[in-house]
């Protein structure tokens, strides 16, 4: 077990790898774990880090009282803004936001209190979501006359559809996670106290599942958004003749001849 912990002071978030599973903790709960261009950097490493063979899920929460309100506005000035500067972070935000939905393993996010604007981006790039029952998401950038700018308008709709997104980007209104357990965003509900166990059975049982067969179905359904039926089946063909050539198809199947579990290597 390789168990290793970052949570010196002046981070914004806290990493801890065990049991192969990144469980990563985002921690300025004084300002709702508003994210800020430290906090960018930050996840860059941690993504830098995800990206390591003995990883096999991600588990993304928020310390204090929510999962992330968005991006720290106090930092950016009333007066005299210097769009260039607030570009390039807009940017770096949508880059490391894109390296947490591309990483080729499964990522979860652990919402309770605020996902908003921002916040709701880094869920939206998440593969699976289970909120607290007093969870609380919004688009939230209409609020305040801005933009999403991290690929919100692309992943909201998609996830969502197109009715349900506009509703969401035009009020700037909260929802309830029932509310987007139907639209297939949220896929589990439970009470406050139940989350971190939740959490840690799920990211378990996906450990013990194949890392190349995740990953492939990962990118297979990511992928498809882009691809014609024919084109998604061609891909799907193509991952397929390139996964019966890895060791986990013998050992799934020796597996169940033997009525065991797999054991699948990194």
């Amino acid at each position: 077990m390789s168990t290793s912990t970052s949570n010196e002071s002046d981070l914004t978030i806290a990493v801890e790898h065990r049991e192969k599973v990144l469980w990563v903790d985002l921690q300025r709960p004084d300002v709702l774990n508003a994210i800020n261009r430290a906090m960018v950097d930050d996840l860059h490493r941690m993504v830098d880090r995800a990206e390591q063979s003995d990883v096999r899920a991600v588990v993304i929460r928020g310390t204090g009282r929510a999962f992330c309100a968005g991006a720290d506005l106090h930092q950016v000035p009333g007066q005299q803004i210097d769009i260039d500067l607030l570009r390039e972070t807009v940017d770096e935000v949508a880059k490391v936001i894109d390296r947490i939905a591309s990483l080729p393993k499964p990522v979860i996010a652990g919402v309770h209190g605020v996902a908003a604007a921002g916040g709701l981006e880094i869920v939206l790039a998440c593969d699976i979501v289970v909120a607290t029952r007093d969870a609380r998401f919004a688009d939230a950038h209409s609020n305040y006359g801005l933009l999403p700018g991290g690929r919100g308008s692309v992943r909201l709709p998609r996830l969502v559809g197109a009715a349900l997104a506009k509703r969401l980007m035009f009020t700037g209104e909260f929802v309830t996670p029932s509310e987007l357990v139907a639209s297939g965003l949220v896929a589990a509900v439970v009470e406050p106290e139940e989350l971190d166990d939740h959490l840690h059975r799920l990211a378990g049982h996906l450990t013990e599942r194949s890392p190349r067969v995740l990953a492939a179905m990962k990118r297979l359904v990511d992928g498809s958004h882009q691809l014609s039926a024919t084109e998604s089946a061609d891909a799907e063909e193509a991952a397929l003749g390139e996964y019966l050539r890895t060791p986990d198809l013998k050992e799934g199947l020796t597996a169940f001849r033997e009525g065991r579990q797999p054991r699948f290597d990194d």
